[in-house]
């Protein structure tokens, strides 16, 4: 629509309600003489005069009084998405949109998820699993979650969690009839479960710690899967040694489905981070769940 055509339609509307120019004026903080000028713009627009106006009273005329009919309920209705607007900024209402990866998905913000709700209980939270990298801009995604070092660039990130470690789990089957290794070298007689990743289609490389020194050890991958839980699944039922983060093997460590080897020798993955584009004025939905995201300082 015309803006000027919209402006004129608004003050048609306020001066009919105010009962004069001059009230009209003053609410709108404006000259009468300016009011007068966008209603004679917009008659001139319009081809028909809407008001009867003596030097003492106004009135729309019948072409005004119809076109009021139609123009108001349309304009209570923007003043009400407006409102709503207004409503999103201080109350949390609304829905938040995540992209994260699995291990931060069900180790990071599952479980903050539940006092959220409780706390916000207008906002609707949407979590898409996607373990590759993706443009959380392009993808309409409120904001992203990843390791430090996979965050997209021009991001304002929050770390939401601390650093993970990995472990080399198998299951006590499996070492019984292969052996257990002893140093990363004995990999290569070992059969082998690999991740391969998503978006980049590489598979991932195990790396060692060796006191200060971080190095990397070709494995052969018997087994290879695009899928964590798959990884894990696959070294409780024996098919071979996995490189997996240590909180998702934790349960079947305690049960004794999964035994650690080389304890001590696998190497700790960044910090998770919350991630989204620079917004000077975020929704009060978006900023609570950030704050009820965020690690504490002292942590």
């Amino acid at each position: 629509m015309d803006r000027d055509l919209w402006s004129g339609l608004a003050v048609f509307a306020e001066i009919v309600e105010a009962g004069s120019f001059a009230k009209a004026a003053t609410r709108m903080g404006v000259s009468p003489s300016a009011l007068s000028h966008a209603m004679r713009s917009l008659e001139a627009k319009v081809g028909i005069r809407l008001l009867d106006r003596t030097t003492r009273s106004l009135a729309p005329t019948e072409a005004g009084e119809n076109l009021l009919l139609q123009l108001l309920p349309a304009m209570a209705s923007v003043k009400g998405a407006l409102g709503t607007l207004d409503a999103g900024r201080v109350r949390p209402a609304g829905r938040v949109r995540i992209n994260a990866h699995r291990m931060a998905a069900v180790h990071v913000v599952l479980p903050r998820l539940a006092a959220f709700a409780e706390t916000c209980p207008d906002v609707a939270v949407e979590l898409v699993v996607n373990d590759g990298l993706v443009d959380i801009v392009a993808e309409r995604f409120d904001c992203g979650v990843r390791h430090e070092g996979q965050l997209q660039r021009d991001m304002i990130a929050v770390r939401i969690s601390l650093a993970v470690p990995l472990a080399f789990v198998a299951a006590p089957a499996y070492l019984a009839s292969r052996g257990t290794p002893q140093a990363p070298d004995d990999f290569g007689r070992h059969r082998c479960i690999c991740y391969r990743y998503t978006s980049a289609g590489t598979v991932h490389v195990w790396e060692f710690v060796s006191g200060e020194r971080i190095f990397q050890q070709a494995v052969t991958g018997s087994f290879v899967t695009n899928d964590v839980d798959v990884m894990r699944d696959a070294a409780v039922s024996g098919v071979g040694v996995a490189c997996l983060p240590a909180p998702h093997v934790e349960t079947q460590l305690k049960s004794g489905a999964l035994v650690e080897v080389l304890n001590g020798w696998a190497p700790i993955l960044p910090p998770n981070h919350l991630y989204y584009p620079n917004r000077r004025q975020p929704s009060a939905a978006f900023q609570a769940f950030l704050e009820a995201m965020r690690v504490p300082a002292a942590a």
